[in-house]
């Protein structure tokens, strides 16, 4: 199995909903950044061969001090400046992974809780697939509705997934998904979506329900009580 699996982790995002003043990934979880988590995890997998960071323009210095530098990164080799939306941050990303690229991961910089199991599981089924995402079956019952709120369609929650990063593809065929959405000004809000429309299927796998993305202020409590349990009690 050729491990050539370059990463690219989304750290450009402005963190809005969370309501901070510090961007949410440079939010500190148990001492430490929340971008940390992700990366550690990346750098110390031996599937892994090089990781790009990508920054908020006005914080690509920051985040090579302050993350890459700090915490001694060996496998960061670029922290680069993302665009005006997270499609463009990562295409940004992508673009400077190399073209002998063969196996590209793209993961938010706001999810601490990536495993090894679960990248090693992704990249598995990527090589098989060409493609592999991580998804948690919905457990409530998901209605469909219209503008004014109004039930459309109750749908089969057998069928739907909620899906996470890392999200695993092949290099060249995501690259020219990327091309063709610019072309076509097509967007969307993750990258397997562009894949589904211009490369090819995607193999959803079993994700894991503690790989949450820190998006609002009760999602950083959540993530400080996963760490607390995990330090007491070894979970």
């Amino acid at each position: 199995m050729d491990n050539n699996l370059r990463v690219v982790v989304a750290a450009a995002g402005s963190g809005r909903r969370m309501g901070s003043k510090v961007k949410k990934q440079y939010l500190l979880l148990d001492h430490k950044p929340i971008l940390s988590y992700c990366i550690e995890v990346l750098e110390n997998s031996p599937l892994v061969e090089k990781i790009i960071i990508v920054a908020h323009p006005q914080e690509v210095e920051y985040c090579k001090k302050e993350i890459a530098e700090k915490y001694g990164y060996q496998k960061v080799d670029q922290v680069v400046a993302g665009g005006p939306e997270r499609q463009d941050s990562v295409y940004e990303g992508l673009k400077v992974l190399g073209s002998d690229t063969v196996w590209a991961a793209v993961q938010d910089g706001a999810r601490p809780f990536l495993t090894a199991e679960l990248l090693k599981n992704l990249f598995e089924a990527a090589v098989i697939y060409g493609a592999a995402i991580p998804g948690i079956m919905a457990g409530d019952t998901l209605k469909k509705i219209d503008q004014e709120g109004m039930v459309v369609q109750t749908l089969a929650r057998s069928t739907i997934a909620a899906v996470q990063t890392p999200q695993v593809f092949d290099y060249h065929k995501l690259m020219s998904a990327y091309e063709r959405a610019l072309q076509d000004n097509f967007h969307a809000t993750d990258d397997a979506a562009l894949y589904e429309k211009y490369a090819g299927p995607v193999k959803v796998i079993n994700g894991d329900p503690a790989n949450i993305k820190i998006t609002h202020p009760q999602d950083l409590l959540w993530a400080e009580a996963v760490i607390n349990a995990r330090k007491n009690h070894r979970v």
